[in-house]
Order: structure tokens, then sequence, then C-alpha cells
């Protein structure tokens, strides 16, 4: 699979982060919520990011 970053909130690896692949899809980074009462598959898990890296995405019309 090739990754390409998209956006960043900021420049460290560990921030939130939206990337795109060539399958046509997205790859988010971001934090593991643990308090959300959702139940999920196992092969499945959630990532929490922030308003402003969509927004950002937006904006800069890459998604």
């Amino acid at each position: 699979m090739k990754v390409t970053k998209l956006v960043s909130t900021c420049d460290i690896k560990d921030c939130p982060t939206i990337y795109a692949t060539d399958r046509g899809t997205f790859l988010v980074q971001g934090e593991t919520p643990t308090d959300h009462g959702l139940q999920f598959p196992a092969h499945e898990t959630l990532v929490e990011i922030p308003m402003e890296l969509i927004q950002k995405a937006i904006r800069d019309n890459l998604i």
C-alpha cells in the first residue's frame, strides 16, 4: 500500500494526521479513546481526531 500524508496538526509523529492510500481510502492517526461505550468487531478500532484537522483538510481541498 502506498500512503501519502495529506494533513496534520503538527510535524511530529504522534499528532493527529490524515493519510490517503493508493487504494482510494484514508488512514487516520489519532488518539485511541477508551470511554466511548461502543462495541465493534475485534479486527476494527477507533481513533479520535480533532475537528480542526478535518476542517483544515477541507480548507486545503485535500478531502
